[in-house]
């Protein structure tokens, strides 16, 4: 519907009534492409941030048009949208193809199997949470500051800051609420190329870099998610070394350990609890970051070791790509 502009002079509100209205060519098309990036890995466009002259055709249009009129003329419900395309059959393939398909279709131009590809920034922090069980769940709600380097404020220019960490269920919220200072980016996401925000990015670069298996490896956030799982499976499977590898896995990779994966993982966590055992100060240590702490009932060596474990799981490259 036409909204009508004051006194002759257009609003943001015309704009925004322009955008959405049901004939707009544009709209609709760049939404559809974005969400459908989201889920396979590349749009139908290519070039998702260029649907001009000098972007790329659609590799499939007559889909394209027919998700943009589906999303309009369903009251614009992404939901519903994102539903169609996730029971597709086209999202169900497996991401590892025939050799047949790879000679038909080596690029993936016809979509004819999954992509694979490492998870945005804010979704390497969440699955790491959530494969712990501390991820906060709640929607909405103010910025919070998980744990970040100890002076890594102090060269911001004025007025003078100071982050500090928030505390219970807020400092395991979902990484789209982490606070957000362009110029000082909080590092966890800026290792995994989260953008400043000081300009539209349509599409991120995805590296692949040192640094990032540093992070993973010794983020507070990540060694706390790390202990809150090894104590997890501690608990449930006993004591059978090969129990616990299986529940880690299954949290954190969504399958079950291969037998040579099991024998490596069990003899690490026993050769760790040894050295644990040894020195109880840096055991102490060790366990004292993050802000969860585990149960009396717990051996400190044994939960030490078995957090290693898991944090060895936690940098494997098949745990921060989307399968």
């Amino acid at each position: 519907a036409e909204v009508p502009h004051l006194a002759g002079r257009l609003t943001r509100l015309d704009l925004a009534a322009w955008l959405v209205q049901s004939d707009h060519p544009l709209t609709s098309r760049v939404l559809v492409n974005r969400l459908w990036k989201l889920l396979f890995g590349r749009g139908i466009v290519r070039t998702v941030e260029d649907f001009g002259l000098q972007g790329e055709s659609p590799t499939h249009p007559e889909l394209l048009d027919w998700l943009a009129v589906e999303l309009v003329e369903r009251g614009w419900d992404m939901k519903h949208l994102l539903r169609q395309m996730l029971q597709s059959r086209a999202y169900r393939q497996s991401a590892f193809p025939s050799s047949e398909v790879l000679r038909l279709d080596p690029n993936n131009d016809l979509f004819s199997r999954q992509q694979r590809w490492r998870l945005d920034a804010e979704f390497v922090r969440d699955t790491a949470l959530a494969a712990s069980g501390l991820l906060t769940w709640r929607i909405g709600g103010p910025s919070v500051k998980p744990y970040q380097p100890a002076g890594y404020w102090q060269y911001l220019n004025f007025p003078p800051r100071e982050w500090v960490n928030d505390r219970g269920p807020d400092q395991y919220r979902r990484g789209l609420y982490t606070y957000w200072q362009r110029t000082f980016l909080h590092p966890s996401l800026a290792a995994f190329d989260a953008p400043s925000r000081e300009e539209c990015t349509a599409q991120r670069p995805q590296s692949n870099t040192p640094q990032q298996a540093l992070v993973l490896l010794n983020d507070p956030t990540y060694v706390e998610a790390a202990r809150v799982l090894a104590a997890k499976a501690i608990a449930q499977a006993k004591a059978d070394p090969a129990a616990r590898v299986r529940l880690a896995m299954q949290r954190i990779l969504q399958r079950d350990p291969r037998p040579q994966e099991v024998a490596v993982l069990t003899r690490l966590a026993q050769d760790h609890e040894q050295q644990f055992a040894a020195d109880p100060a840096a055991t102490a240590r060790f366990l004292q970051v993050g802000d969860w702490t585990a149960g009396p009932a717990v051996s400190p060596a044994e939960l030490a070791a078995w957090t290693n474990v898991c944090r060895v799981l936690f940098n494997l490259s098949e745990a921060i790509t989307r399968p």
